[in-house]
């Protein structure tokens, strides 16, 4: 028998691609299947990116970039940045990867080994865990907590730190629970963090365009007393509707920058050039297909949250970002992952039971509303019908 490293037995799985399988399994095999499990955007992406990328291959950018990325898809990151957070970042700062999952496991990788502690959100979003355990560092949970809009406490996260924490990971706005934390509450936790220098931070920023009701995200670039240890996370996924393009760009300090670099030689040499240019047309040319995307999230949020909320046993707080929505299930009597199952098998709606997102996560499923307003009222109704059984 082949004798694998101990590492690679910590390594846990993002289950939502494993509900994909099985909604596309049953879809396949004949059922009525109504998927609001996948966190990924019902849209096309917008034609003049589809456009741009198919102009590269033919005009013959079909070989090797810079493991940091074409100095055009750095710059075009930079501009999008200061348009976003007002924040003036170097080219020389900004790595292009394949997707956000690279940075997360970058990050992770160069602050966890056995005897450190790195602090993460829970429920959030199962890579956290999974590649913290693979380090061999200790994993220690963040509560993101219903009673205060899933966003994070600054005073909870900053009692959790200690000599041995190396990396502290943020999400807002957050997946899975469509959290965002308000200014004074990222204020407080950037004070708090002066007593703490030892403490890198990477944040997760990739829904940072998907806020309603007036809020606003608040980047950690926005805090020049952190950015010489602050890791942050974006890409193209979420915004322009790109997930199976795999692209991502994180932003780094001076003295992590190499470290990437040298990881993205040794691992995937670099991020495809089609693709790349693809990315600058998407952050540089129109953005109404944005617009009018999250227009129809806004829409379909609002469907969801009335349809939960009318449903025995369930009560759902209104989401403030992302396109997710993260309704308390307990009045129902069933247990979450045994619910999505069940939901899933008996019901034709695909779900993410919220124990799929940390210890945390029980008591909550996760809903994503990234499916078309007909479909979402078809599983409300649904969902409504089993539980009535």
């Amino acid at each position: 028998m082949l004798q694998t490293i101990d590492a690679f037995d910590r390594i846990g799985e993002e289950n939502a691609f494993a509900v994909l399988a099985r909604a596309t399994a049953l879809a396949q095999s004949g059922k009525d299947i109504i998927n609001l499990g996948i966190g990924q955007p019902d849209f096309r992406t917008p034609e003049h990116i589809v456009e741009a990328a198919i102009k590269a291959l033919k005009d013959g950018h079909h070989g090797y970039t810079p493991a940091t990325g074409l100095l055009a898809t750095r710059e075009a990151v930079v501009r999008r940045t200061l348009s976003t957070t007002g924040v003036e970042v170097s080219p020389e700062n900004v790595m292009i990867l394949p997707g956000g999952k690279p940075t997360m496991f970058a990050a992770i990788l160069m602050f966890g080994q056995p005897g450190t502690e790195i602090l993460y959100p829970d429920p959030g979003f199962p890579i956290y865990r999974s590649m913290i355990e693979f380090t061999g560092a200790k994993p220690v949970p963040v509560p993101i907590r219903e009673e205060n809009g899933f966003a994070f406490s600054a005073e909870e996260t900053l009692s959790l730190i200690t000599p041995q924490t190396r990396l502290l990971i943020l999400n807002s706005p957050a997946n899975p629970t469509g959290g965002v934390t308000p200014r004074e509450e990222i204020e407080k936790l950037v004070k708090g963090l002066e007593a703490h220098p030892h403490v890198a931070i990477m944040s997760d920023e990739i829904y940072d365009v998907m806020t309603y009701d007036g809020e606003k995200h608040v980047s950690l670039l926005q805090f020049p007393e952190v950015r010489d240890r602050l890791i942050v996370l974006n890409g193209w996924s979420k915004t322009w509707a790109m997930t199976g393009w795999r692209m991502g760009w994180s932003i780094w300090p001076d003295q992590l920058y190499d470290k990437i670099r040298k990881l993205a030689v040794n691992c995937w040499s670099c991020v495809n050039a089609p693709a790349q240019f693809a990315g600058i047309a998407a952050i540089d040319g129109p953005q109404d297909d944005v617009e009018k995307m999250m227009r129809a999230f806004d829409n379909r949020r609002k469907i969801v949250v009335e349809g939960l909320n009318s449903l025995p046993g369930v009560s759902c707080i209104t989401p403030k970002g992302a396109f997710y929505a993260f309704p308390n299930i307990k009045g129902t009597g069933w247990k979450a992952k045994q619910l999505a199952n069940a939901l899933l098998d008996e019901a034709g709606v695909a779900l993410i039971g919220g124990p799929d997102f940390g210890v945390l996560g029980e008591g909550y499923i996760r809903v994503s509303y990234a499916n078309s307003e007909e479909n979402i009222l078809r599983a409300i109704e649904r969902i409504g019908a089993f539980l009535q059984k």
